[in-house]
């Protein structure tokens, strides 16, 4: 308890009726949460089996009993510290049979579920190729976690899918049931629902339960924040622990408003706030605060620090973003020999996994280990595997393994029997497998369906790599093959959800715009010597590479929880940051605004922010806005570094040095 600021002793001490501790980021929430349950254990003598602490990941429920049983000992024995879903599945291995089904019950994979959704379009008669059975899965997964079963889900009259969903959702369950199984998304759906049916179930929890406390409660759902309620309605000593400045997570479902309605769904509740940051300098906290203000709806609520000021924010506007990764990673280098770093003090943070390209092509050129987190490389990622397979079919029709990665992508009909057959017929004539394509006709095992696949792709293909025009602007070329291919149209058809489809097309795009940026630079180069690079790339990349001491790269919403010495945030623009989608979603931003919030406060002793001028878009190339966001930070916190256009090598050379000089002055 002495080592806690006088706000954070009152949230512990405070352990009858409901609170509401309002934590900013870096305020010490976690030593806060688990104190509180020790004074509960210790000083109030309350019984460990009558505590329960819900919070989100595995991860972080392991660290908050590792800390519970190092202060408490032998009295936390018998407490329940889980995540949601694990405490659904407490609930229902108890009181499911109330439901049908047996204690015994099977949680099914994504793939059991994705069999079972088939069966049942099968028996509704649901064609799978006009409503993708992974879109339909989504869809009952977002209306099982705002509790809305098979009877009360009335489908939109226009959109055929709904109307397919509300078809095959009722039958879905029902064959769960059969199996005796629930998904994942049944967990919390079938828990509440037990509860609310069956008054003597509900008693027995709530009985159990005396004292509830509930992490990051700004990202709780509509059927974690009615399970919770109903569990802490006897007793009311319900501590939830939460920023709404922190809630990025609506777009799976989770609802700020939870948080932002606490005191009004438990009259004469106790608000405590947490407003020390023992993280960041006060020259950051100035800018996050400064930022977040601008959201109309939030908890009146400002970060400060006992630490100091610190230094200002850099600033970097570039020309382009092969530029913009340039200064960023050659400020890396700086820093981390004038501070003495490691190189995993420092995160490059973005809002779209596809900005990531440029600086893992300028981190690998610079030797510089990395590690992308929350997803693959970019050149390891299967949608820019596929996309640069065209390439070096086009550069090489000889390169068999591409051919075959290619050959039904976008699909086109063409099975792994088929391609077993056209292979051996190659063996067996020792004829390359691209011109035995050509002659598919003269293989009397293929059908005749299959046949005509494989010579339209070839007809395509040839005519593609004949007409191949070294001498014209390669970008332009790949972007009009990748809209011939409808390769867009492939990616959203195929994938469970458009946020994952447009994620995925965005990499594509970057494919196009790397060519591009390397076809300026290298004019003489041509796609040999594009695809040579990138060859080159992944042969300087080993295991050692990505250990403990790299410097990390992630999306800001991987960021979340997380804190490095020095940020840099890249892509501070209109479009990037806040999202273009998310406006059209939202005007206000508010969402967007915090997840810039987050990414700001994810740095400790220094933060950095850069913006382009310029940018390519499916090669082309196109002007920048600065986003809104920067503008809300105070001038006098910024200090603004500029580079230079492509055109004036000598010119950009003397800016980077003044910009090094600069740094190392400060």
């Amino acid at each position: 308890m002495k080592k806690l600021n006088p706000p954070q002793q009152q949230a512990v001490n405070h352990t009858e009726g409901p609170l509401l501790i309002l934590a900013g980021a870096g305020s010490g929430k976690t030593q806060v949460i688990t104190t509180r349950i020790v004074h509960l254990l210790r000083t109030k003598h309350v019984p460990a089996a009558n505590i329960l602490a819900v919070t989100f990941t595995n991860k972080a429920a392991r660290e908050m009993r590792e800390r519970v049983g190092a202060m408490a000992g032998s009295l936390a024995g018998g407490m329940v510290i889980s995540t949601f879903h694990s405490l659904g599945v407490r609930i229902l291995r108890r009181d499911i049979r109330s439901l049908g089904f047996k204690p015994n019950f099977s949680i099914y994979s994504t793939s059991d579920q994705a069999g079972v959704l088939r069966q049942a379009m099968r028996e509704r008669d649901i064609d799978p190729k006009q409503c993708d059975p992974d879109r339909i899965l989504w869809r009952i997964s977002g209306l099982k976690n705002r509790l809305i079963g098979p009877r009360e889900f009335t489908p939109e009259k226009e959109d055929p899918l709904e109307r397919a969903t509300a078809v095959v959702y009722p039958r879905y369950q029902e064959l769960l049931k059969g199996f005796n199984a629930i998904d994942f998304d049944d967990i919390i759906m079938l828990s509440v629902g037990l509860l609310q049916s069956h008054p003597a179930i509900l008693e027995h929890w709530q009985e159990r339960f005396h004292y509830i406390m509930v992490d990051e409660y700004q990202d709780t759902n509509a059927s974690q924040y009615l399970l919770i309620s109903l569990l802490a309605k006897r007793h009311r000593n319900l501590c939830v622990v939460g920023d709404d400045d922190q809630s990025i997570y609506g777009w799976r479902g989770a609802e700020v408003k939870n948080i932002l309605n606490f005191e009004h769904d438990y009259p004469g509740c106790r608000v405590i706030k947490l407003e020390q940051n023992y993280r960041s300098t006060g020259s950051i906290l100035e800018a996050a605060n400064s930022v977040i203000r601008n959201n109309p709806v939030r908890t009146d609520k400002a970060l400060w620090t006992a630490s100091g000021q610190g230094r200002g924010i850099d600033l970097i506007v570039a020309a382009t973003e092969e530029e913009e990764a340039a200064m960023v990673v050659d400020a890396m280098m700086l820093e981390q020999y004038k501070d003495k770093l490691l190189w995993s003090d420092m995160a490059i943070l973005y809002r779209s996994n596809a900005q990531s390209r440029a600086f893992e092509e300028k981190l690998r050129l610079e030797r510089i280990p990395y590690v992308v987190v929350g997803g693959q490389q970019f050149y390891e990622r299967k949608e820019v595997k596929d996309a640069v397979a065209y390439l070096r079919v086009i550069d090489n029709p000889g390169d068999e393994a591409s051919l075959l990665r290619i050959i039904n992508f976008p699909r086109r009909g063409i099975g792994d029997t088929t391609l077993v057959r056209l292979n051996q017929w190659s063996l067996e004539h020792n004829m390359p497998l691209f011109d035995t394509l050509g002659r598919v006709d003269g293989i009397p095992e293929i059908s005749e369906s299959a046949k005509k696949a494989v010579t339209a792709f070839h007809a395509m293909m040839r005519g593609v790599i004949d007409g191949f025009d070294t001498r014209a602007r390669l970008g332009e070329q790949v972007n009009a093959l990748f809209n011939r291919l409808r390769i867009e149209d492939e990616l959203h058809r195929t994938l469970n959800d458009a946020t994952q489809a447009r994620k995925r097309i965005e990499n594509i795009e970057q494919v196009v715009n790397s060519l591009a940026g390397f076809e300026e630079q290298n004019p003489r180069a041509g796609l040999s010597g594009f695809l040579e690079r990138i060859s080159l790339m992944d042969e300087d990349t080993d295991d050692g590479e990505h250990g403990h001491n790299a410097v990390t790269l992630m999306s800001l919403h991987s960021s979340k929880g997380l804190e490095f010495s020095h940020v840099w945030l890249i892509g501070m623009e209109e479009d990037l940051l806040p999202h273009k989608r998310s406006v059209e979603e939202d005007p206000a931003c508010a969402e967007e605004r915090r997840l810039c919030y987050v990414g700001i406060t994810r740095a400790r002793q220094h933060l950095t922010i850069s913006r382009c001028l310029t940018r390519r878009k499916y090669g082309a190339v196109e002007e920048r806005r600065p986003s809104r966001f920067l503008a809300e930070i105070p001038e006098h916190l910024l200090n603004e570094h500029s580079g230079a256009d492509g055109d004036d090598q000598a010119e950009a050379t003397d800016m980077a040095a003044d910009f090094f000089a600069r740094m190392l002055g400060e």
